[in-house]
């Protein structure tokens, strides 16, 4: 049976279009560690786990996310396991303009990563901005929410990053930010998706309401070495 390219949306993505930002080879991936934790293999079966093992303790933390069970390699330890939702786009809806859009480059990096330090919406490493398509919302000249783009496998790009300052929400430019990059993922031809914890509600609504449905459930894990 032919696997869906979002059922392990990591590997799919980082055996094609981004190959060029993965360490590792046919048997386990990995994003290069400054861009994001995430790994993947493409098979369940010992000798893929055997290498991804080696992956974890050569480059340390990986996350995982894909449809269905994902196992645990010998040599490694949980550190997190959670239920996750993969949503893709139906219809976008319309969005209120609520503030005025920038695009984000390399010069707004230390900002970028500062405020996904301070909001947590996912791993955010140093080189993550390279990832690309980030837009944000600045007030007084200070960078106080943002969205962009992260795994692409062939025809899909996820839509990530979505963040905003506490001080600053309420305001709908998560909705904006997110819709003005899915907007742009359907312009070039592709499906925009995206993942979510299942128990934030507030989130996954929040996409439901932008015209996101789900696809599937996932699971997440992140392992470290033993």
């Amino acid at each position: 049976m032919t696997r869906h390219p979002l059922d392990r949306p990591i590997w799919s993505a980082l055996t094609m279009r981004q190959r060029d930002l993965a360490v590792g080879d046919d048997l386990a991936r990995r994003f290069d560690p400054e861009i994001g934790p995430f790994a993947a293999i493409a098979e369940d079966d010992d000798e893929h786990l055997a290498r991804l093992a080696s992956l974890v303790a050569e480059h340390g933390r990986a996350v995982l996310l894909q449809r269905g069970d994902i196992p645990v390699p010998q040599g490694t330890v949980v550190r997190l396991s959670a239920d996750g939702v993969q949503l893709v786009l139906d219809r976008l809806a319309a969005v209120p303009t609520t503030g005025r859009i920038e695009q984000l480059g390399p010069a707004d990096a230390t900002e970028m990563i500062a405020l996904a330090k301070l909001t947590e919406p996912g791993p955010f490493e140093a080189r993550t901005p390279e990832l690309g398509g980030f837009v944000g919302v600045r007030v007084d000249g200070r960078l106080v929410a943002m969205a962009g783009e992260r795994m692409k496998p062939e025809g899909f790009t996820e839509v990530s990053g979505v963040c905003t300052h506490p001080d600053h929400r309420g305001h709908g430019y998560a909705a904006m930010l997110s819709a003005a990059v899915a907007d742009r993922i359907v312009a070039r031809g592709e499906t925009p998706f995206l993942h979510a914890f299942a128990s934030n509600r507030s989130a996954v609504a929040l996409y439901e309401r932008l015209g996101f449905v789900l696809r599937t459930p996932v699971g997440v894990r992140a392992l470290v070495a033993a």
